[in-house]
């Protein structure tokens, strides 16, 4: 009864002091919904990453610029630009490997769009005639353009949904020239409306044959990437092995250390990427528990100047026979009860606040899932008790060792 009797002292005088526990606790609510909201994005993130994957295909290969080992993600994803992978390489692949039924390459960049008056800053990509077959995708207005158009740097573009109509107004625009980066193009299709793929909206976008891009908007004889798609997801060993030789030969690799490029299948690339956000997410876990820190030492600071209001009382108690051990789980008891309460109200916020971006998310488009898991809850709490726990030791020590004749004299 008595740890019921302390839980039961702790919560009149937190009641008694309303906004002082409030404050006091505003450390410990932050470091805790901090947490909840970076585990919440970080699996909303992860969940994007496998919902736009698995809509894509289990069939389909990869191929970037820049080595890597079999557990690493190759240079190109951080951004590092490299000029290893050619045009070439992706006609290559679509005439000599078997089992192949699709290729493109892709080349992007940022230019502005403009017909008459109106003007867009956009994404542009070139690629190859068999885009539509690779990403599973369709024209809605129009046609793509063609394999012979691809070959011959025709100045030809089809329009994302979204830029067909704020750069048209709907109107038909198949026939019509526009400009991309100063550069006439004639308008040969729109494509259907497809939203966001990971973090890119697909509709806000134009696409070019990827020779056109090189040569008259980039200025470039390189491509970013290169994606295969495979007959069947059974097959895809067997493809990833022979674009790997076939490679090394067009680039005259001996030495497989030496590659200047990497194959990968889709579930290889999902558990790179699960990989690589799971490292961000728990490095940005530990950058918001340094607020628990702080919060924890605000706490303790605080029930240092209870203990210091309060010193009569303890006086009292231990002159009518309470002894160490009670005064320490009486102050214990209060600083936990305080990380205990900011720890509920910080799970709570945080999971309002996941909410409200999971819900954002989903409005932009993004196949984003509101994760908040049991072992996040239970984490926060965990944390809550063992800061009231740490920080709450030193201010009960103090209490507990003070002179009870002393104590009774202290004005």
């Amino acid at each position: 009864m008595k740890i019921f009797d302390n839980i039961k002292l702790s919560l009149l005088v937190l009641r008694a002091n309303k906004a002082r526990s409030f404050l006091t606790s505003l450390g410990i609510i932050i470091g805790i919904a901090s947490v909840i909201v970076i585990m919440s994005v970080g699996a909303g993130a992860q969940s994007l990453i496998v919902n736009q994957l698995n809509a894509m295909g289990t069939n389909l290969i990869g191929v970037l610029p820049g080595t890597s080992d079999e557990e690493g993600p190759p240079a190109s994803i951080f951004g590092i630009a490299l000029t290893s992978l050619k045009y070439e390489d992706a006609l290559a692949i679509k005439r000599q490997v078997n089992n192949v039924t699709a290729v493109s390459s892709y080349n992007s960049g940022v230019g502005t769009v403009s017909y008459l008056s109106n003007s867009l800053s956009v994404n542009f990509y070139g690629v190859m005639a068999d885009y539509i077959n690779v990403e599973d995708t369709e024209v809605v207005l129009g046609r793509f353009f063609t394999e012979e158009e691809e070959m011959a740097n025709a100045r030809v573009v089809v329009l994302g949904y979204q830029i067909w109509q704020d750069l048209f107004n709907g109107q038909d625009p198949i026939g019509r020239r526009i400009k991309i980066k100063k550069e006439i193009f004639e308008v040969v299709g729109v494509m259907k409306q497809r939203g966001a793929t990971g973090f890119q909206n697909q509709d806000n976008q134009v696409l070019v044959p990827v020779s056109a891009a090189q040569n008259i908007i980039l200025g470039i004889n390189h491509v970013n990437s290169i994606r295969v798609k495979v007959n069947q997801a059974d097959n895809l060993d067997q493809a990833v092995e022979e674009i790997t030789m076939l490679l090394r030969d067009r680039h005259n690799i001996d030495n497989p250390s030496e590659d200047d490029f990497s194959v990968r299948n889709t579930k290889e690339a999902l558990d790179i990427l699960l990989s690589v956000t799971d490292a961000l997410k728990f490095f940005l876990v530990a950058i918001a528990s340094i607020s628990l820190l702080v919060g924890g030492i605000g706490v303790m600071n605080i029930m240092l100047a209870a203990v210091n209001e309060r010193i009569r009382e303890v006086g009292l108690r231990k002159a009518v026979g309470a002894c160490y051990s009670h005064i320490m789980w009486q102050f214990i008891s209060e600083t936990v009860a305080i990380t205990i309460m900011g720890g509920i109200i910080g799970i709570v916020l945080g999971w309002l606040i996941s909410a409200v971006v999971a819900l954002i998310a989903r409005y932009l488009g993004f196949r984003w899932d509101l994760v908040i898991t049991p072992s996040s809850i239970l984490l926060g709490l965990g944390v809550a008790v063992i800061v009231g726990l740490i920080f709450g030791l030193y201010p009960a020590r103090k209490a507990a060792r003070l002179d009870p004749i002393s104590a009774l004299r202290y004005e």
